[in-house]
């Protein structure tokens, strides 16, 4: 085999891995954005949760309908167009910014993480969108303590950025001498 030959041979591995990351991502981007809007569209129009709500389902947790006009915790409440508009100018960028990280990649996990993130944040911007607020349903509490209202692309992107988290802190691959991983 050539010099040119053996040399190429790492670099079409990282580029296979890269491509199976970019497909994990995608997939998880996908299922997480389907997921989120069929649940939302569901509770909302067939379930009929705003006239039904709260709907305990356990002593510390309910169903509820909330029209989340912020972003998380309902901070940087935009009750006027250009705020709606300014918030989903973010999200694209921070999405613009996800995908370009996701297409970089390597890591399989990480490709699964961004996905869920960047799935989560379309989930969230396709609302804001549509109905110029964010639609939230899941509302954990106890005694006094109240947690945040919030849906399924929250918890993707909790989930997400959980997984970068925990393989950030993880051991780092090794690099030989070509380069290879």
């Amino acid at each position: 085999m050539s010099a040119q030959a053996e040399r190429s041979v790492p670099a079409r591995k990282a580029q296979n891995f890269s491509g199976r990351a970019r497909i994990v991502g995608l997939l998880a981007a996908l299922a997480t954005l389907a997921l989120d809007q069929v649940n939302k569209l569901w509770l909302i129009f067939d379930y009929g949760i705003a006239a039904r709500q709260p709907v305990r389902l356990t002593p510390f947790f309910d169903v509820v309908f909330l029209k989340n006009t912020g972003i998380s915790y309902s901070l940087f409440t935009a009750q006027s167009n250009f705020g709606r508009w300014a918030l989903l100018l973010i999200a694209a960028v921070a999405t613009a910014c996800l995908m370009l990280w996701l297409w970089r990649t390597r890591l399989m996990l990480t490709g699964f993480a961004l996905g869920l993130i960047i799935g989560g944040a379309l989930g969230n911007a396709a609302d804001r969108l549509a109905y110029g607020y964010v639609a939230d349903f899941y509302h954990f509490h106890v005694g006094g303590f109240s947690w945040y209202v919030f849906n399924l692309a929250d918890v993707a992107i909790c989930i997400g950025v959980g997984l970068l988290l925990i393989e950030g802190l993880g051991e780092k691959p090794r690099r030989t001498a070509d380069g290879a991983e």
